[in-house]
């Protein structure tokens, strides 16, 4: 049964999937340390449903296994290729530097241009795979045959989703906190069904990050003070997406150009260089956003927002938290041609907007000796 399931999905274009039980995963007491520092920052949501994220048999009572599922977003020149061959189980050590090389985009290096997360350079994700995961749900009930009930989500329900795929055996945590998947590297969203159907469990992912520590160094804001802790306050994507209020006026200058999500920890990751690229995603890329010009979308009313960015990620920042975040970009691009635009948000009726347009326009006109680099 679980090879028929296997096969429905990467047919549906999941570039993975894995099986596991649907009990606590271990990291529920993790969770909870977590939510007891205040890591999650504004995220009040986790808290509320902590006690539901413990167990997946509070979200769906009588669940005995749950499909994990990976879908990626990268795009290799080379989608049509085989990819490279993986190293032995047992080599996870000596690591050589990502075969692509990390950092910016090359166009976002440039004054005047936004840089975007790499999986926000699409279509949302919600929706796209909303419905290979609704056929493969679907698909599930079927095949386990009257009273079996499947509950599907799209990184939107109340699991442990990265703990769950890592004990199916579907990636490694890494780190900086994220999934690892030795063939799909950092580049891939996650999907889960909850079924009541009884599946034998895959063995888990064991840890292979070794000693590297490229992901802590390389944050920043200093958002991974310790090896799989994850201070979200400092993170630069809660920054530029979670946070509704002001960005920390301490916190600007390492946001650099970044306008909604960073990719800093995940791009330095050596498990890259054996990324292949996906299926799903490809078809709903969405080039204009991977470098757009900051005064451009700092002049965008409400009604250009939508139509720009209607039916992607961007729409969750709003567009007065993504004309917040194009604010400092601006003062931290160092360009004194943006202080018009600057000037007319520093006027602007929304006061989140106006104030980080004002503390641009004092980073674009300050004295020399002040200047420091963003």
């Amino acid at each position: 049964m679980k090879a028929v399931i296997r096969a429905r999905a990467i047919e549906l274009g999941f570039d993975a999937c894995r099986f596991t039980a649907a009990t606590p995963p271990a990291g529920a007491a993790h969770l909870e340390a977590w939510l007891a520092a205040g890591h999650h920052g504004e995220m009040a949501w986790m808290a509320r449903t902590a006690a539901r994220r413990a167990d997946p048999r509070q979200v769906l009572p009588d669940a005995r296994s749950v499909i994990c599922l990976a879908a990626s977003y990268h795009l290799s020149p080379a989608a049509g290729d085989a990819p490279p061959a993986q190293p032995p189980v047992e080599d996870w050590r000596p690591f050589r530097p990502v075969g692509e090389g990390g950092g910016l985009p090359a166009a976002a290096s440039a004054r005047g241009r936004g840089v975007v997360a790499r999986y926000a350079r699409f279509a949302d994700y919600h929706e796209v795979l909303a419905a290979p995961l609704r056929a493969l749900t679907e698909f599930v009930n079927h095949l386990g045959g009257p009273g079996t009930r499947s509950l599907g989500y799209v990184d939107t329900g109340p699991v442990l989703e990265r703990e769950l795929a890592q004990r199916a055996g579907l990636g490694f945590i890494g780190k900086h906190t994220n999934l690892i998947h030795r063939g799909l590297g950092n580049w891939f969203f996650l999907a889960e069904i909850l079924t009541t159907l009884e599946l034998d469990p895959d063995p888990p992912e064991p840890n292979r990050c070794g000693t590297c520590t490229r992901c802590l160094t390389a944050c920043p804001t200093g958002a991974l003070p310790a090896p799989f802790v994850l201070d979200a306050r400092r993170c630069i994507s809660y920054l530029t997406i979670e946070l509704k209020g002001p960005i920390p006026v301490e916190l600007r200058p390492a946001l650099g150009t970044r306008i909604f999500g960073c990719d800093d920890c995940l791009e330095v990751c050596p498990w890259n260089r054996f990324a292949r690229a996906g299926r799903l995603m490809r078809a709903h890329a969405r080039p204009d956003l991977t470098a757009p010009e900051l005064m451009v979308l700092l002049d965008l009313d409400e009604a250009g927002f939508r139509a720009r960015f209607a039916g992607t990620p961007l729409a969750r920042a709003k567009r007065r938290g993504l004309l917040r975040n194009v604010c400092v970009a601006l003062g931290n691009a160092g360009d004194p041609r943006a202080l018009p635009a600057l000037e007319r948000a520093a006027a602007a009726p929304e006061p989140l907007i106006a104030e980080h347009a004002r503390w641009a326009i004092h980073r674009l006109t300050r004295a020399p000796a002040e200047q420091t680099p963003a």
